[in-house]
């Protein structure tokens, strides 16, 4: 073998362990999945192996699919523009701060330490009808009696904004961090204020790492169950929810796998175009 030859190799076989991993952990997986949905499921529940498209042909053409995935792209929208709202001008702070920027990403992150599971339904506890927050009203006479704030469309967005927001923040602040302060300074001293330099200068630059958590929170909340599961009523249920319904109450795998890969299909649209126009280095900033 030449050394032009064994040189060409080399870096694949360096890959090759990592390349193995993501082949095995992810690709086969997903194929077990397509395989899955062109499966039937019996009346008993067991897998009957065949080559259909009914379980496809149920999930794109029946209204109820349909409208629950329209309005989990609806929820994770809305939670996408609330956590950009709330999350640049925290991690711009972050970004400015001088002495304390260690702490305030410290008690950024603290949230993660907890089970996703217990800081959602730590929200049972604040709005519940014998909550926190309706002792608080009752005692101090706004309400003559609890009130259920639990179990709406509002409380799901509540509970994946509490969720989410931590990643749009990293995501923002990486990019803000990644601005040259001189810029405002030299747009001052060109007889800009301080809000011009902000809009003219800070904001557009730092576009990119705002786009990559807009992206990251839609994927992450329409794909979500637990939120929806817990704080959301029975007209919440997310499209993630119906996956679970089917597999684990109904064991209707076939059917909650093509249900599976519709929402993959239209998510990952989202993510290739997002990467065209925009590229994946900075939402990979913001996860590193």
């Amino acid at each position: 073998m030449s050394v032009e030859a064994r040189e060409a190799r080399q870096p694949w076989i360096l890959l090759s362990p990592a390349l193995t991993a993501v082949a095995l952990l992810l690709f086969v997986p997903l194929l077990f999945i397509v395989v899955y949905s062109f499966w039937l499921s019996s009346a008993t529940g067991a897998d009957v192996v065949a080559f259909s498209m009914q379980n496809w042909r149920e999930a794109l053409t029946d209204a109820f699919y349909r409208d629950i995935l329209l309005n989990t792209l609806k929820i994770a929208a809305i939670t996408t523009v609330v956590c950009a709202a709330m999350g640049y001008p925290a991690a711009y702070f972050i970004a400015r701060s001088k002495g304390n920027k260690p702490l305030l990403l410290l008690l950024l992150i603290l949230p993660f330490w907890i089970s996703y599971i217990i800081r959602t339904m730590s929200w049972i506890n604040i709005l519940g009808t014998s909550g926190a927050l309706n002792s608080l009203l009752v005692g101090l006479g706004l309400l003559s009696e609890p009130v259920q704030m639990l179990y709406n469309e509002t409380t799901v967005i509540l509970g994946l904004v509490h969720f989410l927001l931590p990643f749009m923040v990293l995501n923002v602040f990486v990019s803000l961090e990644g601005i040259d302060r001189t810029l405002e300074d030299a747009a001052t001293s060109l007889g800009a204020t301080r809000w011009q330099a902000f809009t003219q200068v800070t904001l557009p630059l730092s576009l990119p790492g705002l786009a990559a958590g807009s992206l990251l929170c839609f994927v992450l909340g329409a794909g979500t169950y637990i939120t929806p599961m817990i704080l959301g009523g029975p007209r919440d249920a997310m499209f993630a929810n119906l996956v679970y319904e089917a597999i684990i109450t109904q064991l209707n795998w076939p059917l909650g796998s093509a249900l599976s890969l519709m929402l993959l299909v239209v998510l990952g649209a989202l993510v290739a175009i997002y990467n065209r126009y925009l590229g994946m280095s900075q939402l990979m900033k913001g996860l590193g």
